[in-house]
């Protein structure tokens, strides 16, 4: 299966259950990637299978409410997503192999296609660009999330055996401090804010953050103009153009945590095939956390 996004509005043609057909065909895992986005009736094709790991970040209240048959709850808020940072950041990646266990504890192994549901579109991307960062590929977010599900309904707790995960660290999606310093003193990459215009500005003030504005000669892309009305990621061409300001530059993207950030950064990564693309998850909690470091308002 192509890991080409050609399209939100289009319905990934059951992309779950092609993977799996793809897979008995005998293709080797490596020779696979699962879509960036999967459509209600592709997760769907795939219920019962015991390979498809259906990973709810939604609150774990809402969870007990009423889940996807089968999936997992994994609170993004709860579930060890994200540690505080040594230097100040709200919400930076754990350490890896911790990362690693918790997932495995949570029933997903090495050999398992992962769908994300969620209430909102950055937490499925962060947790997404946690998974790719850990090298696994095969991992899709539910376009639309939770309010995109029109199957059937299960509610209370559910659970799945232990399984192993095996991490296979990529820094390459990710920017740390050091990076994102040399990116401003050198002019070598965009940074992209993806707060809203009125925290890039200074006008409003994150609790997350120690000064308001954004970092020098950051570009404002609002991760909030990705989705369509309904919550689904916009067509391909609406972003391409939406991103443009972006430039042909290597991308940083950021925000006050490393959250709305990651929408961003999925789109620029996974939509437009920016391979150069990076995420500070460290943002400006981190940045803002040492006065010295230059910020405008």
């Amino acid at each position: 299966m192509s890991s080409g996004f050609h399209g939100a509005a289009r319905t990934i043609g059951c992309g779950i259950a092609t993977s799996l057909a793809l897979a008995a065909a005998g293709f080797s895992e490596a020779a696979r990637a699962a879509e960036p986005l999967v459509q209600a009736a592709g997760v769907a094709a795939g219920a019962g299978n015991p390979h498809l790991a259906v990973v709810d970040v939604r609150p774990a209240a809402a969870f007990q409410a009423g889940h996807i048959p089968g999936a997992m709850s994994a609170d993004y808020r709860t579930a060890g997503w994200t540690v505080p940072g040594p230097a100040g950041a709200a919400a930076a990646l754990p350490p890896v192999e911790r990362l690693a266990a918790a997932i495995g504890a949570l029933g997903v192994g090495d050999g398992d296609e992962i769908v994300i549901v969620a209430g909102d579109f950055p937490a499925a991307a962060r947790v997404y660009w946690t998974f790719k960062v850990l090298g696994h590929t095969e991992v899709s977010i539910l376009d639309g999330g939770w309010a995109a599900w029109l199957g059937p309904v299960e509610s209370g707790s559910a659970t799945r055996g232990p399984a192993v995960f095996t991490p296979h660290y990529n820094a390459a999606l990710r920017a740390e401090l050091p990076e994102v310093a040399a990116a401003l003193a050198r002019g070598s990459a965009t940074l992209v804010d993806a707060r809203p215009a009125s925290q890039w500005s200074g006008a409003v003030l994150s609790p997350l953050v120690h000064a308001g504005g954004h970092i020098p000669g950051a570009v404002s892309l609002d991760e909030s103009a990705i989705l369509t009305a309904d919550g689904r990621l916009r067509p391909r061409d609406a972003l391409a153009q939406l991103f443009a300001p972006a430039g042909e530059k290597p991308a940083i993207v950021y925000c006050n945590a490393g959250y709305l950030s990651a929408a961003d950064w999925f789109v620029l990564s996974e939509v437009l095939h920016r391979p150069d693309a990076k995420l500070y998850e460290g943002s400006m909690s981190e940045w803002t956390s040492d006065a010295s470091r230059p910020v405008v308002r």
